[in-house]
Formats: structure tokens, sequence, C-alpha cells
């Protein structure tokens, strides 16, 4: 959560959007084995769910950023972002 609502002058950064994180991790090794992020957006000082639109720019952005890493992000039915690597 941040501060920045209001502030003209950076919307392409989107600071309106992020992200819950929740990590599935192996208990054995303490290995990731699955990442589900929920895309939220923050409005009047409030967190929702984003639109599709919004969590398909989010997707966007981070498979961009992330293909040098070799990660893929992959949009579900219900709006939720799963991280995919290897």
């Amino acid at each position: 959560m941040n501060d920045y609502e209001g502030i003209r002058g950076y919307e392409e950064f989107r600071g309106d959007l992020g992200l819950m994180y929740f990590p599935t991790v192996d208990l054995f090794t303490g290995k990731l084995v699955r990442l589900r992020m929920t895309p939220t957006r923050i409005r009047n000082f409030k967190v929702n769910r984003t639109s599709t639109s919004d969590a398909m720019w989010l997707r966007h952005v981070l498979n961009r950023e992330g293909s040098a890493l070799g990660t893929r992000l992959d949009l579900d039915q219900e709006g939720n972002l799963t991280l995919q690597w290897g």
C-alpha cells in the first residue's frame, strides 16, 4: 500500500495497482511450489480487486520485465495471476 493517490504527473507508473501474494512452499525443502497473486487497486484509500483490463495490464508489464528471468504470469478466470517459471 502506498500514499501516492492524487499525486499528478506519474500516472504511467500505475501506483494505484498492487498485488496480494499467496505463496505455496514445500514444507520439506522450503522451495516455492506455486505463487498466486491477486491484483488490487487502491481507490479512495481502499483496497479493491482490479478490473480485468487492469489485471491484464499488470500481467503484460510483469511478463515484459520477467522475461529475462524466464518467468511468466498467467491470468485465470477469477482474475488471479499465477507465476510460471523454469
